[in-house]
């Protein structure tokens, strides 16, 4: 399968857009509410629908910044020595209402791995999750409250969201074949 574009800019500003509205709304506005975005692409996200928020009620709303890197599950996986980033929360979360975000939403380990960070700093009223594109396939009792797309894939498939800020490049979220399904399609 070649790479299919399944979200364009425009249609990347649309749903940031109706997910800030949808925020607003479930929380009845501003009051002890804060955005926490998990790096890489959570990171730009939030500060997006910071702004989207900001330009629909006039103020700012506290956003952090998250890395799970040392909570993952998958640690000895992924690599022998992993890349720690810094987590940047300059503000007490306890009694707020967190809105986690994220880029993809897949088998729910990288949100479980991000609650266990985030208690680590206090304890939060609610912990909400805001995904740009949920894929489906959880391995964990875990749901988005705000989802930009739902994306029905194959779990040999990768969904891959390129934001300018963090990749340079225009906006589009791509649908594509693993490139380790396509090897275990040739050792069958």
């Amino acid at each position: 399968m070649a790479a299919v574009k399944i979200m364009d800019q425009e249609a990347i500003r649309r749903a940031v857009s109706r997910m800030s509205h949808e925020i607003l709304e479930k929380n009845k506005g501003l009051e002890r509410l804060a955005l926490i975005g998990i790096r890489t692409r959570g990171v730009v996200l939030a500060q997006r629908l910071k702004e989207a928020i900001k330009s629909i009620e006039g103020a700012d709303v506290p956003t952090g910044i998250l890395d799970i890197t040392l909570y993952r599950d998958d640690l000895t996986l992924v690599a022998t020595k992993p890349l720690v980033r810094e987590t940047l929360i300059d503000f007490d979360i306890t009694g707020m209402k967190i809105v986690l975000v994220d880029d993809v939403f897949y088998t729910g380990r990288t949100i479980r791995a991000a609650l266990d960070a985030l208690v680590d700093f206090g304890r939060p009223a609610t912990i909400q999750l805001a995904v740009l594109v949920d894929r489906g396939h959880r391995e964990l009792p875990i749901r988005a409250d705000f989802v930009g797309k739902n994306i029905p894939t194959a779990k040999h498939q990768d969904v891959q969201v390129i934001l300018g800020e963090s990749d340079g490049k225009t906006d589009e979220v791509i649908l594509r074949d693993s490139p380790e399904s396509n090897e275990a399609a040739y050792l069958i």
